[in-house]
């Protein structure tokens, strides 16, 4: 069975912030356990979530992996997301698709706010 993974965010106005997820898909399509990997947006961003697993069906993928590229969950993770992957389950019928928690909560978070955090210069840290 072939998996894909969409990277999930919001999107925005300032299409350097929609890159920056486009980068980071592609990212993990280069780590190498997951090669077919492609960003989608909520809203003021391209693709949408639906067009993005048109493209991976194009690419013959049976299951796709959606990881939301929240910080937190909400409004958009709770009402939006499912009834988006309802519409895409109705439109593909055979596609298994399975929706990763935000990442919130995950242990690597605080790892990365410690590595932001040494980036200052120690004095301004006192």
């Amino acid at each position: 069975m072939i998996t894909g993974i969409i990277v999930f965010a919001h999107g925005s106005r300032i299409e350097a912030a929609n890159q920056t997820v486009r980068v980071a898909a592609a990212d993990l399509a280069r780590a190498g356990d997951y090669p077919v990997v492609e960003a989608a947006f909520l809203e003021l961003g391209i693709p949408g979530l639906e067009e993005a697993a048109d493209q991976l069906v194009a690419r013959f993928v049976e299951r796709i992996v959606v990881i939301p590229y929240f910080l937190t969950p909400g409004t958009h993770l709770e009402r939006d997301l499912p009834a988006l992957i309802e519409r895409i389950s109705k439109k593909h019928k055979s596609l298994e698709i399975v929706v990763t928690a935000s990442l919130d909560g995950h242990p690597g978070l605080v790892q990365i706010l410690a590595d932001r955090a040494r980036t200052v210069e120690p004095q301004t840290l006192k």
